[in-house]
């Protein structure tokens, strides 16, 4: 049984952000389903003319993709919830750091999240507990 990510339940949205967000969702877990380096190139070429994402834009798509998304709100819903965050961020223009690493201690296992400002994006656990693989940062000017 997975547990549910805690979330601010006062999240509220409009009709119109709601199915924007689940379309993001349904995205994202189209791309989950696609082999890595084709997930990774088809973000490289998202990201194009995005400007760097600021951790409270990146919090609040976040926020938004966990309130309309169960499964992304559980434990093993890190990588269509990472993917839907960036997605959903494009979407309004910007763009945070999508990720994908390995826990650096036992017992191992693979994560995704979203950085901004150098910082992860309302995860539980300290920077220093993963190791990343690979990332698609913000497209440099």
């Amino acid at each position: 049984m997975s547990s549910v990510v805690p979330h601010r339940t006062k999240v509220r949205l409009s009709p119109g952000r709601r199915l924007l967000v689940l379309l993001a969702v349904a995205v994202a877990r189209r791309l989950a389903a696609k082999p890595p380096a084709r997930t990774r190139a088809i973000l490289t070429r998202l990201r194009r003319g995005a400007r760097e994402a600021t951790y409270e834009e990146a919090r609040a798509a976040r926020e938004a993709v966990v309130a309309v998304s169960l499964r992304c709100a559980g434990d093993e819903g890190c990588l269509p919830r990472s993917l839907a965050t960036v997605l959903l961020c494009r979407v309004r223009g910007t763009w945070p750091t999508w990720a994908v690493g390995v826990r650096a201690r036992l017992p191992f296992g693979a994560h995704a999240w979203v950085e901004a400002e150098g910082r992860m994006v309302e995860e539980k656990a300290d920077r220093s507990y993963f190791r990343t693989l690979f990332a698609v940062p913000p497209e440099r000017a």
